[in-house]
């Protein structure tokens, strides 16, 4: 006889017992615009509208793929929730946007605790890295869908921009210079296809990265950068001078750059104006993978892309460096004859 929900593979009180322990460390997001705690229905945020003449508010959502995967395989989940955070608040900060809340979503077929707390902890480290609160979510155990030991993770974020100040790309002309951001590594993109390679390389998660002094599967674990701070800094001391910025996700460097172009232009990549981090050395050697495919599916290095006026480049570049980031420049627009297009000069991996 089924006694009840526990029974059938749903602990309600395991759930509730969950939610109050990491109740304390979602607080440490939380300002005076969080309205009320954890636990209700839905997640209040009070908007400082008297701050912004026209306020929009931009949203974005996505997950962390099959980079899940490999955090099964290792055992380590406390920096996965910093990707998640990432790929959602990188993407909204492409059109100007400050993010304000995060809302994250978590499933399972049986709730593990220490589990869940170390993904909730690598969630609110990003969410403080993006300067947002982690609102609310949902943990949810769904019995006999997901594989033993596995989960699924979502999440939305929300940021606000003023209306004038929305960067949308179409103000981009020929003559202006493309920025590239360096990436942390793999970030969150083509992991179906690093597996494959870590299959074929015959080497395990937990063998040295050759060169590095830390294993494989640590590279890979790598966590998502967030652009957020230094992208709003630099926004801010500059603001006219970003005509469009693009996150580098899935589709690689052409997939996302195409995304901000305006009609009439293109844009022609310097290949080799930076250097390929060792992973990506590492995935296109031992995979044996085309340049074109690399392009298509990794940020190769470059993981957040700003197009800028020639004639404030170098006080820009200046303070991008001062707030610690890595950039080179990449390339220029250029008009486009006939079809769009992202061109690239050179191909040395």
């Amino acid at each position: 006889m089924i006694k009840g929900y526990k029974d059938a593979g749903v602990d309600i009180d395991a759930a509730d017992q969950f939610i109050d322990s990491v109740k304390g460390e979602i607080h440490t997001t939380h300002g005076p615009q969080v309205l009320g705690g954890i636990g209700g229905f839905g997640g209040a945020f009070a908007l400082e509208a008297s701050r912004y003449k026209e306020p929009v508010l931009i949203s974005g959502t996505d997950g962390v793929g099959t980079k899940l995967k490999l955090a099964f395989q290792m055992n380590r989940h406390e920096t996965i929730g910093i990707d998640l955070v990432a790929m959602s608040v990188n993407d909204i900060l492409t059109m100007g946007a400050k993010p304000l809340f995060f809302l994250d979503y978590y499933a399972t077929s049986k709730l593990e605790p220490a589990v869940a707390k170390n993904v909730i902890h690598g969630i609110v480290t990003g969410c403080k890295q993006a300067g947002c609160a982690l609102l609310g979510g949902e943990t949810a155990e769904l019995p006999d869908f997901y594989k033993k030991d596995e989960y699924d993770l979502a999440g939305f974020a929300v940021g606000v921009v003023e209306k004038s100040q929305i960067i949308d790309g179409s103000k981009i002309s020929p003559g202006d210079i493309v920025i590239g951001l360096q990436s942390s590594g793999a970030h969150s993109n083509g992991f179906s296809l690093i597996r494959k390679i870590v299959e074929r390389s015959r080497l395990t998660l937990n063998d040295r990265f050759p060169g590095i002094h830390a294993t494989l599967g640590e590279v890979l674990l790598t966590p998502t950068k967030i652009y957020v701070s230094s992208v709003l800094q630099i926004l801010s001391q500059h603001p006219d001078a970003v005509l469009g910025m693009a996150h580098i996700t899935g589709g690689g460097l052409p997939g996302n750059l195409i995304r901000i172009l305006p009609e009439n232009c293109s844009m022609k990549i310097d290949w080799e104006s930076w250097q390929r981090p060792p992973v990506m050395e590492w995935i296109y050697r031992t995979g044996e993978i085309s340049i074109n495919e690399m392009r298509d599916v990794f940020n190769c290095g470059i993981g957040f892309v700003l197009v800028v006026r020639k004639s404030g480049l170098i006080p820009l570049l200046d303070s991008l460096r001062r707030c610690g980031e890595q950039c080179h420049i990449i390339g220029e627009i250029i008009p486009a004859s006939g079809t769009q297009e992202i061109r690239f000069i050179g191909d040395k991996f």
